[in-house]
């Protein structure tokens, strides 16, 4: 059995090693050394997933080095910091199995994961882990489904038998733009049903927008000739129906900060923020029409209230519903 290595400390990265322990042994590098010991000594990660021991398949290492072995490797770092990460173990990455385990579009350049990764390590063979999951059920050995996206059907073949679990259940796809663009969206979809519901507007509201939310899901699917398959599956409409409805989702709760007035925790990632900045500019640049990815932009900048962006959003000339 190949050893699978998880890059990054994360609480899913965390996550996701205790569910592959389960297969055979996993290598998980924590950038902060110490916090590599620490873990390696008292088999639990109390600063992002402190109610989950760690079995005794995983080694935590403080070096990129020390956790390669033989296995794919999984990318388990935030979308902004991944090509950072490439970039700076490129020669020890190359013609590796790569999986992306990170939702969002690269802000400097609009590219989903699996392009980053064929960019910074062209040899590498780039694959995208995605789809309705929360760190702590996939710690716990809650049945999860996810997509498990490859552009190469025998390297996507033999990573989904790799990485799946009696509990982790991983669906194949070759789309990978299709299941990039709805890990990414998702999120974007979030903030702004937080916000509504942090407004008091109520469920009705969430379910308009997570609606029309999908509708611009499918908008930026399309000049990238994503599958609409693939935006009804686990990477899109799954994730999307998750992100928008629990309290888990640090994207839907900043956007419930947003909503109340308060300030949100400056130390947590939000892959929605900069994904929705991202996704404004590629829309401006195409004429794709995305009112509410503008509006998240609007409000995370403060240039609009919760209650502006309602009220733009519901002056909009009446349309037909599939336009």
């Amino acid at each position: 059995m190949t050893t699978v290595t998880v890059l990054g400390a994360g609480a899913f990265g965390t996550a996701l090693a205790i569910a592959l322990a389960e297969n055979g042994p996993v290598r998980m590098w924590a950038r902060d050394a110490d916090q590599a010991a620490e873990m390696q000594a008292t088999r639990h990660n109390a600063k992002r997933l402190p109610d989950a021991a760690l079995p005794d398949a995983i080694t935590v290492c403080g070096s990129v080095g020390d956790a390669l072995y033989d296995g794919p490797v999984l990318l388990a770092v935030p979308m902004q910091k991944l090509r950072a990460v490439l970039t700076a173990n490129a020669p020890d990455l190359a013609g590796r199995a790569l999986v992306a385990c990170c939702k969002g579009i690269e802000l400097t350049t609009g590219l989903g994961p699996s392009s980053v990764i064929a960019e910074a390590v062209p040899t590498a063979v780039p694959a995208l882990l995605t789809g309705p999951s929360f760190a702590a059920d996939i710690a716990k050995g809650l049945p999860t489904a996810l997509t498990l996206a490859c552009g190469d059907p025998d390297a996507g073949a033999a990573l989904q038998e790799r990485l799946s679990t009696f509990a982790l259940r991983l669906y194949r796809t070759e789309d990978v733009a299709g299941a990039e663009i709805g890990g990414a969206m998702k999120n974007v979809i979030a903030i702004a049903c937080g916000a509504a519901i942090g407004a008091g507007l109520g469920e009705s509201a969430r379910a308009a927008l997570m609606t029309r939310g999908y509708a611009e899901m499918q908008r930026l699917a399309e000049p990238r000739d994503a599958q609409p398959e693939t935006l009804a599956g686990l990477s899109g409409f799954g994730d999307l129906a998750l992100t928008c409805t629990s309290a888990q989702s640090r994207n839907y709760r900043m956007g419930l900060s947003l909503g109340q007035g308060e300030d949100f925790d400056a130390g947590q990632t939000v892959e929605g923020a900069a994904t929705a900045r991202a996704v404004a500019d590629e829309a401006a640049r195409q004429g794709l029409d995305m009112p509410i990815t503008r509006a998240v932009v609007a409000l995370l900048d403060g240039d609009l209230t919760v209650s502006g962006a309602i009220e733009a959003l519901l002056a909009r000339p009446l349309k037909d519903e599939l336009d």
